[in-house]
């Protein structure tokens, strides 16, 4: 098939691989992204990938929560000068609010409830706003949680934002666990919530490197398992080492603080890669 200079420019800004590696990649996987990443991985080359971001253009994350519920909003739109209008920023908030208000349960629901004193749907006043300020303008994001207590952080510019589930109500704990979200990105809670095509493909990555590294395929199963554990004590959240701390891990840092307390689930959405 086919590999087009887009989907060569996409795969590069996901790895910071150079562009003909990210062609031979594409062209070995037959354009399929995910298994190109793996395909430079196992050749050793630079990967900045993220897990767990999602592409977007430019726009504005927004968390916020009220107790037991919590949502984070992407509304995304065309350039960065209407992304830092004062008008979008409060169209973004004022999603986020009805969001809580109404108690949405998803996206779809809530495109469908009534914005404010208008006899507009959700889904509506985002059409006629794009009519207003001229660009494209959609929600990219939209998550929930309920839990005993939920936390929401914003980044400083509204590019990151998260919200973090707890089961007992410690207001400055969660603050600091869904900052952690932030800047660390985990893919999963705990070990236990890595889906098992993640770790099959981890396993394979780790097996390959080490027969590249000489290792026989007996040894290779060996040290693949061992990264594999590395892998779960970097990506997920409650193994990950705490940021304000390092010497503790997040799961060390909660029960030090309350041994009642758990992050039941987080979220966390970036407009950067």
């Amino acid at each position: 098939m086919g590999i087009t200079a887009k989907e060569v420019n996409e795969l590069r800004k996901k790895t910071g691989a150079g562009m003909m590696d990210c062609k031979k990649a594409l062209t070995e996987s037959n354009g399929n992204m995910d298994s190109a990443i793996d395909f430079l991985r196992k050749k050793g080359q630079k990967i900045a990938a993220k897990r767990g971001d999602r592409d977007a253009s430019e726009g504005l994350v927004v968390a916020k929560s009220e107790k037991d519920n919590g949502y984070l909003l992407c509304l995304n739109c065309e350039t960065d000068f209407v992304a830092k209008n004062n008008d979008f920023g409060v169209l973004a908030n004022s999603l986020v609010d009805l969001a809580i208000e109404t108690n949405a349960s998803n996206l779809e629901n809530f495109l469908g409830q009534k914005y404010l004193d208008t006899e507009l749907s959700v889904s509506e006043k985002i059409i006629e706003q794009s009519g207003v300020i001229g660009e494209k303008i959609e929600i990219s994001a939209f998550e929930k949680i309920s839990a005993n207590r939920v936390i929401a952080y914003n980044h400083p510019g509204n590019q990151i934002a998260t919200i973090v589930g707890l089961t007992e109500d410690e207001e400055e704990v969660g603050k600091q666990v869904a900052m952690q979200v932030a800047a660390m990105n985990p893919i999963a809670l705990d070990q236990e919530s890595v889906t098992q095509d993640v770790i099959d493909r981890e396993l394979e990555v780790g097996k390959e490197l080490a027969i590249q590294e000489g290792k026989p395929a007996e040894m290779a199963e060996k040290i693949a398992k061992g990264r594999l554990n590395k892998f779960f004590k970097e990506t997920t959240l409650v193994n990950q080492a705490f940021i304000r701390d390092n010497k503790k891990t997040v799961a060390q840092f909660l029960k030090e603080t309350n041994p009642n307390l758990k992050v039941t689930d987080f979220k966390r959405y970036s407009l950067s890669i």
